[in-house]
């Protein structure tokens, strides 16, 4: 379930990798505007009173199989997902689901379409430098994100923040099946932040409302990550 820490180790995973230089950009939604993008068997969760909708974007370093080297162009992908937050109730588990994720390289984006997940191509770039963290991404089919991210210092955990981001499941549709994908690293260590400049429609070409008001943004300099082979969900 959803914390600080998983409560189930991936013994054996199947890819491991790193997320960098990443940035949690929330907004509370109503759950019926999440519900209908949905497929059958996940809900909306809902945490302090509202449905979540994030926007995700960072650098993916290192992916690769255990035991072996990452290959070059893998070594370096600018990442951007929109994510919320579900729950499976035949399972009893918890999780993200991903309404879409934009990829700069091509082999990702076919590798992981593979097992349900709804990469884009796109093109993008993540730039840390003079306390700034910048984002680009533009999808090759739409969808697009420019944003220049503060980090400040480290924030403790709450139980909101640790719900929103402790995340150890995330969700897959394939061959009209959910499947769970566990995903196992240590606790984020996250810091508090401004942006100053956000300009995005990925909420709205995903289906959503434009959201109202500024984000909660917090940012992180990473974790290593250990994803676990899907499991194949009860109807």
């Amino acid at each position: 379930m959803s914390g600080r820490l998983p409560d189930a180790r991936v013994r054996v995973p199947v890819s491991l990798m790193r997320w960098e230089s990443l940035t949690f950009l929330h907004w509370p939604c109503r759950p019926d505007d999440i519900a209908p993008l949905l497929p059958d068997g996940l809900v909306p969760d809902v945490v302090d009173g509202a449905a979540w909708v994030a926007v995700t974007p960072f650098l993916l370093r290192d992916l690769r199989a255990p035991g072996l080297p990452s290959p070059p162009p893998w070594s370096r992908v600018v990442e951007v997902n929109v994510r919320t937050y579900v729950r499976h109730p035949a399972s009893g588990t918890d999780g993200l689901w991903f309404l879409t994720l934009l990829c700069s390289r091509a082999a990702v984006v076919a590798g992981l379409r593979s097992i349900g997940l709804p990469y884009r191509r796109a093109q993008g770039a993540v730039r840390d430098a003079a306390g700034l963290t910048t984002y680009a991404a533009r999808g090759a089919a739409g969808g697009a994100l420019r944003a220049t991210v503060v980090p400040g210092g480290r924030v403790a955990p709450d139980r909101w923040l640790d719900s929103v981001t402790g995340r150890w499941n995330a969700y897959t549709q394939r061959a009209g099946r959910l499947w769970r994908v566990p995903v196992d690293h240590a606790a984020w260590p996250l810091h508090a932040a401004g942006v100053t400049e956000l300009d995005t429609d990925l909420l709205t070409w995903c289906g959503l409302p434009a959201p109202s008001g500024a984000p909660h943004v917090t940012w992180s300099p990473g974790v290593d990550v250990r994803i676990g082979a899907p499991r194949l969900l009860p109807r």
